[in-house]
């Protein structure tokens, strides 16, 4: 079997990765042709069409700004599916990218596969429209989200699982204990915060400053940012100022495990906090023009992902012009509290028993060659 897989971002490759491995233990020649990252790259051992950073971008300003490139990658994509006809084709999340696909895969009789689902229950939901005439198997990652698609929209689908319990099961720590950790990375020996200014350069820039502006009215603690390596140090460096502000690179969930608590900015990485059950305020700021456009589609009453699935505030949220340093340091010293942090905790267990459990991947490969098997 040939398989065509786009994923756009840095979680979609890893969880690609994982879908790649699976089906080539069922399919020892099975062929891929991948946009995505190095995970997909390494899991399928040949070279990608495109990189993700390459056409990887988010929010309207952004999107504006780069929309000729994105066109181009658009109609390139659309000519290599042609070209290289594949048995299936696997789309990643990534719906801005991957729902311009579809129909041409559609057109072309390519059997269509969607792993983890658009936010079309927040915002979009015209979506659904072009998902059941274009998808053929759209596998969720959580439970409500298969009952909006079939009692709403008599869409049926899968639901497989959330992959970041994967992550999270298959996290092994390097270090057995904090002083550890701090003293392989020559960090001070103080209790940390972690700062997750997000994984795209327009997030880290609207967030990380404000994030730690607060840090030295904690000189109790060491703000550490989890940096990522595919942005140079001097970047993460022209954001900070305080004394207590220090960065280690690519240990996220070491680092993370580490902690007493988190700034984190809204995303997978709010989830991946509240699986590690490390306490957290949820933070987010972007262009205003972007979140202005968003507030007025988005349906939804929280942004950040543990909120979401709980249907109630279960840590504290600022988002846009409540994001200040202010309020941020009011609601760090709330989850510092002891009290707070045993409400957080007993939220946190409620929240991974909603997830279902591991093996997403295992289960997407299985009904996917299931799925091509019957067609």
């Amino acid at each position: 079997m040939k398989y065509y897989i786009i994923a756009g971002e840095a979680s979609g490759d890893l969880h690609g990765s994982r879908v790649i491995r699976e089906i080539k233990k069922n399919d020892p020649n099975a062929e891929f042709r991948i946009w995505g990252g190095d995970k997909m790259a390494q899991a399928a051992a040949t070279t990608l069409v495109k990189h993700y950073k390459d056409y990887d971008h988010m929010g309207l300003v952004e999107v504006v700004k780069h929309a000729r490139k994105i066109l181009k990658n658009i109609e390139f994509c659309k000519k290599d599916v042609a070209q290289y006809m594949p048995d299936a084709i696997i789309f990643i999340d990534f719906p801005g990218f991957n729902l311009k696909i579809a129909p041409t895969a559609k057109q072309l009789g390519i059997p269509t596969f969607f792993y983890i689902s658009p936010t079309v229950w927040a915002w979009k939901e015209n979506r659904v429209k072009l998902i059941k005439r274009c998808i053929d198997h759209m596998f969720v990652e959580l439970p409500f989200i298969k009952t909006f698609y079939e009692t709403r929209h008599n869409y049926k689908v899968d639901f497989v699982g959330h992959p970041l319990l994967d992550s999270i099961y298959e996290f092994v720590p390097k270090f057995s204990s904090s002083d550890e950790f701090i003293t392989a990375n020559n960090l001070p020996h103080k209790p940390i915060i972690t700062v997750m200014p997000g994984s795209r350069e327009y997030e880290i820039r609207e967030n990380l400053k404000t994030m730690q502006a607060i840090s030295e009215e904690f000189s109790d603690y060491e703000f550490v940012i989890a940096g990522m390596s595919r942005f140079p140090e001097n970047f993460y460096r022209t954001f900070i100022s305080a004394s207590n502000v220090s960065i280690v690179f690519d240990q996220t969930y070491e680092l993370l495990s580490k902690s007493v608590a988190s700034i984190t900015v809204c995303g997978t990485a709010t989830l991946e906090t509240a699986l590690l059950n490390i306490p957290q305020v949820i933070v987010y700021q972007t262009n205003p023009l972007t979140f202005y456009i968003g507030k007025l589609l988005v349906k939804l009453n929280h942004l950040g992902l543990p909120n979401i699935i709980m249907e109630r505030e279960i840590v504290p949220e600022l988002l846009q012009s409540d994001m200040t340093a202010q309020n941020l340091r009011k609601a760090l010293h709330k989850i510092l509290n002891e009290t707070e942090r045993t409400a957080i905790y007993a939220s946190y267990k409620e929240l991974r028993q909603r997830l279902g459990e591991e093996g997403a991947a295992v289960r997407v490969a299985r009904k996917i060659q299931k799925y091509l098997g019957n067609k």
